[in-house]
This record gives structure tokens, sequence and C-alpha cells, in this order.
């Protein structure tokens, strides 16, 4: 599941990135490094059945990112309540694999319910204790004050751990464009 979830921010990075780059995923599993050739994500000749007149795809050039330089940023959204538990999941079993991430977990309409002071989970437990420890990791969790102002709520209304921000949706571009982060929903 963890790899899995590595995969589509490696996929996500590389749309950020652009087309013209590729990552060997080898490398951020701590593989050793194959030859420079071995890692063409495009092959340097045409194959014998293309046509000249065809345009050739020119060869990309490889990236081989040091583990150590590897410092991933992530935004999970929320707006569903019944995906509060898989995300918080989610988000730790994230860090225990990439512990130096940067995460933020944005929420808007039911997905705020969580950040809510007294929210509990199907057992009972308090989402505030949940996200203080996560928040102690570094996790930032942000609420929409669009839905609490729809709600007839404030920022008073929030857990201590939750930043209220303007609007979800612009934070989330915010993140993703000004800052780099890889965009996960559920």
């Amino acid at each position: 599941m963890v790899r899995k979830l590595v995969k589509v921010v490696i996929l996500q990075l590389v749309v950020i990135i652009g087309t013209s780059v590729c990552i060997n995923p080898n490398i951020l599993y701590g593989a050793p490094t194959p030859p420079a050739d071995a890692t063409k994500c495009a092959p340097d000749v045409l194959p014998q059945e293309q046509s000249a007149a065809e345009p050739a795809l020119p060869a990309r050039k490889v990236v081989n990112i040091p583990s150590t330089a590897v410092h991933p940023k992530v935004v999970f959204q929320i707006n569903q309540a019944a995906d509060a538990s898989t995300i918080l999941r989610f988000v730790t079993n994230y860090l225990i694999a990439e512990p130096a991430a940067e995460v933020a977990v944005v929420g808007y309409g039911e997905g705020v319910n969580f950040m809510l002071k007294g929210a509990t989970d199907a057992a009972g437990k308090l989402y505030a204790d949940q996200l203080q420890v996560l928040s102690g990791k570094g996790v930032h969790f942000k609420a929409c004050n669009n839905t609490l102002k729809a709600r007839s709520l404030t920022s008073d209304a929030v857990t201590p751990s939750v930043t209220v921000v303007p609007g979800a949706v612009n934070e989330i571009i915010r993140l993703q464009t000004r800052e780099g982060y890889a965009y996960f929903r559920h």
C-alpha cells in the first residue's frame, strides 16, 4: 500500500517536473544504480520499422535522485467525513515510509468534521488526539473557512492542531503550484 502511494507521488512529481525527465525508481528504494545506458527512457536509435518521415521522440534525460535528496511534499485532500480515519491512516503509513516528508491535510465540506473540537472516530476516540500526534510529526491540518462560514462556525470550532485557511481549493492549488506539493485524493 505504501509502495503504491510512493509510486503515485513519483508520478505526480514527474508531471510537475515535466515529461522530458524520467526518475529511476530504484534510487528511491535504495537499490544500486544501474549503468546510465540501462536507465534510458527512450532509445537512442529509431526502431527499424519507423520511417524517416515519422518524427522521432527525443531521448529523455534520466535523473537519478539520491535518496538523501528526496524531500517529498504531499497534500492530502479530504471532503467526506467517512474518509477521515482512512486519510489519517494513509498519512501515518506515508510518514513511516517517508519520515522527512512535508505533509498537509486540507479539508472542506464534510471533510472538516474530524477537525472540529469534540469529533470522535468510530471507536469513540477523539480525533484531536490523533491530529496532535501527527502534528507533532510535522503534519499540517488545514480547514476551509468557506465551509466553516457556511455552517455558521468560526475558527474557534476547530481543534488547536488545525489552521483555518480562507479556501480549501485555493490552498490546495497554492501548495501544488507555489510550494511543489504532490496531490493525493482518496
